[in-house]
């Protein structure tokens, strides 16, 4: 099989082995059934299939997919799933080699939406068979990467009182809800150095460092933000009651995000945050544990993923097919 698809950039050959890697309780049009009879109907020569019953389980198979020497990873899940499937590959010699093509199953997708990924089964297997290949930049915080945003305060104890139950009954709705009983906390001071110079050094209700421009919610945090620019945009809101946060929200949603009084905003390879006390942080909409202190870094050019040929995302005029 040497027939060859178009991407922008250049010329790339028709996958023959493809790996997914399914979440077993996400779901997508005719779901899994459905996105075999799309995949085999491609004249694939090999599918390797996995599912897993929590996406934490899902490293493990994508390092087995790397060593089966797989010319297309097909993921099947939401932002978590997503994340550690794209942690791995950045890690591990010759995951960056493989591209990624992001089934969007999951409850937000932030990182399928910011790269214009349909949650269209149909519409996203075309993608990942027709659509380019695209070099995307990852964060890193703790030896972990990250492909969205990482945050914490106010935005990462709403994920995390968000990441049970709820999260599945209420879906988006359950970031807002949760997020109403945090914003009367009282807020830490927090210091953050961006790449090595000073520049906030205050009291802060949440800190989002951001790959993309959508966060949670669908809110457009972050409105110079490209994934393969090189850099992370880094976000600070003070806001520390509802009224002042209804405020920040109205001015994202009509205007730029920096226009708030209650948000500063700035861009940085590496950032360094030092909080007055231990706050839950989340990386792509997942929550992690308590920290005082972190560092997060870009990654360059960490992953390839799978975008629409016809949408070329903002601040890059030309593809990297490698």
């Amino acid at each position: 099989m040497d027939s060859h698809r178009t991407g922008y950039g250049g010329v790339m050959r028709t996958p023959r082995t493809i790996a997914v890697v399914a979440h077993q309780r996400k779901s997508l049009g005719g779901g899994l059934d459905e996105l075999r009879r799309l995949l085999t109907g491609r004249g694939v020569e090999k599918l390797i299939w996995h599912e897993v019953p929590k996406s934490r389980k899902a490293p493990k198979r994508v390092r087995e997919v790397i060593r089966d020497g797989a010319d297309l990873l097909v993921v099947w899940g939401g932002d978590g799933m997503v994340q550690r499937t794209l942690d791995v590959l950045a890690r591990e010699k010759g995951g960056g080699r493989i591209p990624v093509a992001i089934m969007p199953a999951g409850t937000g997708n932030l990182l399928a939406g910011n790269l214009g990924i349909p949650e269209d089964l149909e519409k996203a297997v075309e993608i990942a068979f027709t659509g380019g290949h695209r070099r995307l930049d990852l964060g890193r915080i703790h030896g972990e990467h990250f492909a969205v945003m990482a945050g914490v305060g106010f935005d990462g104890a709403m994920i995390k009182d968000a990441d049970g139950g709820l999260k599945d009954r209420l879906g988006k709705l359950s970031y807002v809800w949760t997020g109403l009983r945090h914003v009367n906390g009282e807020a830490p001071r927090v210091k953050i150095t961006v790449d090595g110079a000073g520049w906030f050094d205050d009291e802060a209700s949440c800190v989002l460092i951001g790959n993309v421009g959508t966060i949670t919610g669908g809110i457009r945090a972050f409105d110079d933000a490209s994934p393969d620019d090189g850099w992370l945009d880094v976000g600070v809101a003070t806001a520390q009651n509802a009224l002042q946060w209804a405020r920040a929200l109205g001015t994202m949603a009509v205007t730029r995000s920096d226009h708030s009084p209650f948000v500063r905003m700035t861009r940085a390879r590496r950032v360094d945050v030092e909080l007055g006390s231990k706050l839950e942080y989340e990386l792509d909409g997942g929550a992690r544990t308590r920290t005082k202190k972190f560092s997060a870094k870009v990654v360059p050019s960490a992953v390839r993923v799978c975008v629409p040929a016809e949408r070329p995302m903002a601040g890059d005029a030309t593809a990297a097919i490698t």
